[in-house]
């Protein structure tokens, strides 16, 4: 079939002279005065240096050169300041780098960012079409002030040396580990393009590099197009420049984030794994509405197998239609009505672009594929064969599919597969930069749209297919990584590794790809690890892969880790058959505190050991430290108070929630030993004239998530906390000795007693109140001391 605006090959010039470095007569910058070679806002300086044709940056503040000689990727015979607005970052000022015809870069600086914008602008002065593969469009270098081998890069592909980095996707720290004094370096944009990263060592210092992957981007003749966007800062936290990178990107795309819930998923379970089948999952449903839903679990979904299909390269593929032979041959009625009976939401698997182009069902839809530049399919191991998503009949196909999973019901999508919307190979497990060919296929239906560009319109062609209300998480960047940055803005949460142990890793592989990309996380979208398995022993239906955890400290580590850092909680163990200590790890795991989760020694090892989350929500500061062995042999970890984030002069209460007791007080450093593949989850609280709340019971978090107001008032501990019927939940109160020898008088709560019993248990030097209700609440309650 003929594609309408299919261009042929023959008329297509491969001529990248308008965007490459070209031959142009030296012109003097000598008479820019210095005025107008230079722009700056509180953060950072940028100079352009006539000399060397380069550009410098310091950081205002220390008044370091932090990066320097920025070579940019073409010629350019002027450069000129100009006043800038931005309809996102608002006024700013730039110097602009132009060619002779027209192709420019820019720098940029707007008066609330801690970056610099670098943008290249391409133009296709030609006489044909013009098809660019990459751009290169700067390079700089860093300089810390340390010796080299001294720093490290943080990328995609983890802690590394610099000159040992493969390239890194979307983002590259450049980082001294010790100060953790940084340059952080990222692609604000991935709309057309794919953003890469590399380091290197050049004259004693780290040279980045900066790529755009196109494979095929076509400029028609006179048509000129703005680049992706490159920003680049200076910050003396690099945790804190990678977070404000991710708020950045936040605001670029009007990112505002569904709130996430903890989710079940099928595939690992032990009892029908993949799918499941009517009966148990209904039988999940239920279960899950009695035990585990007031703690957090309220969206079930159902995983790979219940579709119909042929069997031909990996999943069946007919998503619009069950598998009459599997576990759900009447359809999903029954099921997503117990679900929602339930007070749950339903979720369902599926693989939105790809399709087995060998169905009979395409015999007559070939073109609909994605084709090769042999001019077959584009098929790829276990992904199937890649939709042409500028097609506008695969569009409505796509659109028909996702409005018919939503229509039975389902309000969570796990999509997989993603990458296959990109047309590029499969190179799973994708961490750092993998030459994937992107390129390798003919031009799509509509050739101007980029591979990248056209991948994103069918996540948004899903999206106004089923409305905002439904949760799409994407599943899986390590399948290949060009669906990282290109999902950011329409994807609610992304599973940022690689399925459970695939990479030889255990409990381990989702915590690594977490650590690294945690500044993404409650910003640009819901980092998904995977699920934390949590049964002692046994193995999964769907891989046959084992999951077993075995003792109860090692299947406390990965939902404590998850819990802390304010991830996204996944179950896929069969929940009724475990044990009721098993269950209590989920009870007080599931849900999410809305506070800052980070990990201490972030830029020290390749998975950090030392987490610290903060919530000033309820009126005082807590703060929990969170300690992971996830070595197999025991550890020594700890640091100093400082550098945790903490004061330094200040003692600390302590309370270890596992252990279920008050630690000594904390005063300048920490240091505890854990054993092997274990965790130490410790509240702190500042010591003060009178008592405090330290802890609570119900979450992990110990009163991140349950307590919603404290105050020290007239004598009188009050607070308001959110209680779980039938729950047992207890205030550990420290600080008897502050200031005075507080006694108490009285245990009450203040409002709406009805239901509700109090109980104080002394433990030298603290107090136990335990309280419990016959009904989920908000409860007030009141500790009245005397002297």
């Amino acid at each position: 079939m003929n594609r309408p605006f299919l261009l042929s090959l023959s008329i297509i010039a491969f001529i990248f002279l308008a965007f490459q470095r070209c031959e142009a007569a030296p012109i003097s910058f000598s008479a820019l005065s210095n005025s107008n070679n230079q722009i700056s806002n509180s953060f950072l300086i940028v100079v352009f240096n006539p000399q060397t044709h380069s550009f410098n940056m310091t950081s205002k503040p220390t008044r370091k050169r932090v990066v320097k000689d920025i070579v940019l990727g073409v010629d350019f015979v002027n450069v000129t300041k100009e006043n800038v607005i931005d309809p996102t970052f608002g006024k700013g000022e730039a110097l602009i780098a132009t060619n002779t015809d027209g192709t420019s870069i820019s720098l940029a600086l707007y008066v609330s960012q801690p970056f610099v914008f670098i943008k290249q602008r391409v133009k296709n002065t030609s006489n044909s079409f013009v098809d660019i593969p990459r751009l290169n469009p700067v390079s700089f270098l860093v300089d810390l002030g340390k010796p080299v081998i001294e720093l490290k890069t943080l990328g995609t592909g983890g802690l590394l040396d610099p000159d040992k980095n493969p390239g890194s996707y979307v983002f590259l720290t450049t980082v001294d580990p010790v100060s953790r004094n940084g340059v952080v370096a990222g692609w604000l944009t991935n709309e057309k393009g794919s953003g890469v990263l590399f380091s290197q060592v050049k004259n004693n210092l780290i040279e980045v590099k900066s790529q755009i992957d196109y494979g095929h981007f076509r400029l028609p003749i006179g048509e000129s197009e703005d680049a992706e966007t490159l920003v680049v800062g200076y910050f003396d936290d690099a945790r804190l420049g990678e977070e404000q990178f991710a708020e950045a990107i936040a605001k670029k795309q009007n990112i505002r984030l569904k709130p996430r819930s903890a989710v079940y998923c099928t595939w690992y379970s032990e009892k029908n794994g993949g799918a499941g089948n009517e009966s148990a999952t209904i039988e999940l449903a239920r279960f899950i509405k009695d035990q585990l839903k007031p703690f957090g679990l309220t969206v079930l979904q159902i995983d790979d197998q219940w579709q119909a299909g042929n069997q031909y390269n990996g999943p069946h593929r007919r998503f619009n239609r069950v598998d009459p032979n599997g576990g759900y041959p009447n359809g999903f009625s029954a099921t997503t009505k117990a679900i929602k009976d339930a007070g749950m939401t339903a979720g369902i698997w599926w693989m939105p672009f790809s399709r087995n182009h060998q169905d009979p069902e395409y015999k007559d839809h070939q073109y609909w594929f994605a084709q090769r530049t042999n001019g077959k399919p584009f098929e790829t191991t276990w992904g199937g064969t890649s939709l042409d998503l500028t097609n506008p009949e695969v569009q409505k196909h796509i659109a028909d599919y996702a409005s018919t999973l939503h229509n039975w019901g389902f309000d969570y999508f796990k999509m997989d597969g993603l990458w296959t919307g990109t047309v590029t190979e499969q190179v799973y497990i994708n961490d750092g930069y993998k030459n994937d060919s992107i390129g390798n296929c003919k031009p799509l239906f509509n050739p101007l749209k980029t591979q990248i560009e056209a991948y994103r319109d069918g996540l948004r062609i899903i999206r106004r297919a089923v409305g905002e209300n439904v949760f799409l998480s994407g599943c899986c960047v390590s399948q290949n990584m060009r669906s990282f940055g290109a999902s950011m803005g329409l994807v609610n949460s992304m599973r940022i590794g690689p399925d459970f142990n695939h990479d030889g890793q255990s409990i381990r592989t989702g915590a690594i790809r977490a650590s690294r990309l945690y500044f993404l996380n409650g910003r640009v979208w819901w980092n998904d690890p995977d699920p934390s398995m949590l049964r002692e022993s046994g193995k999964s239906t769907a891989d046959g892969a084992s999951k077993g955890i075995g003792s109860l400290t090692r299947a406390r580590l990965l939902p404590s880790f998850v819990a802390i850092s304010g991830q996204f909680f996944l179950s896929s163990d069969w929940l009724p058959n475990l044990p009721s200590d098993r269950i209590e790890i989920m009870k007080r795991c599931m849900a999410s505190h809305t506070g800052i989760a980070r990990p201490v020694d972030a830029f020290d090892k390749m998975l950090p050991s030392i987490w610290i989350a903060t919530d000033k929500k309820s009126g005082t500061s807590r703060n929990i430290l969170g300690l992971f062995n996830w070595e197999a042999s025991t550890q020594k970890i700890g640091t100093t108070l400082s550098r945790a984030g903490l004061k330094d002069n200040a003692r600390y209460y302590a309370f270890d929630f596992w252990e279920n007791k008050p630690l000594s007080d904390i005063k300048g450093s920490f240091e505890w030993e854990l054993p092997s593949e274990s965790c130490k989850v410790i509240a702190v609280r500042e010591k003060s004239d009178h008592p405090v709340l330290v802890s609570t019971s119900q979450h992990i978090t110990q009163g991140m998530i349950d307590v919603l107001k404290e105050e020290w008032k007239a004598g009188s501990l009050l607070g308001t906390s959110k209680i779980i019927a039938g729950d047992r939940y207890e205030l550990r109160i420290a600080g008897m000795n502050d200031g005075a020898k507080w006694k108490l008088a009285a245990a009450s709560v203040i409002e709406n007693p009805a239901g509700v019993t109090i109980k104080v248990l002394p433990e030298k030097g603290w107090l136990r109140v335990v309280i419990t209700s016959n009904e989920s609440r908000i409860i007030k309650w009141r500790l009245k001391f005397n002297k």
